[in-house]
């Protein structure tokens, strides 16, 4: 199983869509190992969007994502940061296909609902920023034969 990190940004808690959006995961059947709101500090948010600092918009991300806590969740499953990714839509919410969480519920490249990991290297490094071990966590699942055939997971 595969783990990824997903943030419910300021806008989704201003919105109120917390429980909208967490239960589009976990409607699709990945499985929520882990889950905190956190109110993002400058250091922090400097090192996440670190690959995005010669850029122009980098204080206005930064800006935007320290308005309010946000929500950091670690979910889990088969090809699940591919599939998060899917579900998530592409970055500007106003060319996101309708179905996605961004074509659903955003209009703006910045006010885009959700951060996703975006591969198995960006997901472990972004995990431990914003986890420590024991915060996430492993259990069965009765509804996995429900979800995936006996071979894929």
């Amino acid at each position: 199983m595969e783990r990824t990190l997903v943030i419910l940004k300021p806008c989704t808690i201003q919105r109120g869509l917390i429980g909208e959006i967490i239960s589009r995961f976990e409607k699709k059947g990945l499985c929520l190992v882990g889950m905190k709101m956190v109110w993002l500090t400058d250091e922090i948010l400097s090192e996440h969007y670190a690959h995005l600092k010669e850029k122009p918009f980098f204080q206005r991300i930064k800006d935007a994502m320290s308005v309010c806590p946000v929500i950091v969740c670690c979910w889990e499953g088969v090809d699940a940061i591919q599939v998060v990714r899917l579900m998530a839509g592409t970055t500007n919410g106003r060319n996101a296909q309708p179905g996605t969480i961004r074509g659903d519920y955003s209009m703006s490249v910045q006010e885009n609902i959700v951060h996703a990991s975006d591969s198995p290297e960006t997901a472990a490094i972004e995990l431990k920023r914003f986890f420590v071990d024991s915060e996430l966590f492993s259990y069965k699942r009765n509804d996995l034969l429900s979800i995936y055939a006996n071979d894929e997971f």
